[in-house]
């Protein structure tokens, strides 16, 4: 099992920065893929952004890319959401997932967390 908690939602204005954490804990957390997915009210749950265990492959949103970063850090065991130009379309309840492949971690991951809100003030 792989346990993820994510912290570091809030309440910002548009054109502002927040940084998202998700700590991992379980067993060989630091082989797995983990990845960022957001729900906003009355919408489907979408793909955010994903990073492969090394970090060597990252992957993006179209509604996202040049703002939003993901890293991790395994000796730490956590991976991170850096978000600047906040729009308030960006408002939803972040969600830090976990699977063995990046290629299972965009679509259909296996280990979710328990979320984090985000909210963007026009």
């Amino acid at each position: 099992q792989v346990q993820l908690v994510e912290s570091g939602g809030g309440l910002v204005q548009a054109g502002g920065s927040l940084r998202l954490s998700c700590a991992a804990s379980g067993r060989t957390v630091v082989n797995n893929a983990m990845g960022w997915f957001r729900q906003a009210p009355g919408k489907e749950r979408e793909f955010v952004a994903a990073i492969s265990w090394s970090a060597l492959r990252t992957y993006y949103a179209d509604s996202v890319k040049g703002r939003f970063t993901i890293s991790r850090d395994n000796a730490k065991k956590e991976v991170y959401l850096q978000m600047n130009s906040l729009k308030p379309e960006d408002t939803a309840v972040y969600y830090c997932a976990a699977d063995n492949a990046i290629g299972v971690v965009t679509t259909r991951p296996s280990y979710w967390g328990q979320g984090t809100q985000v909210t963007v003030s026009s």
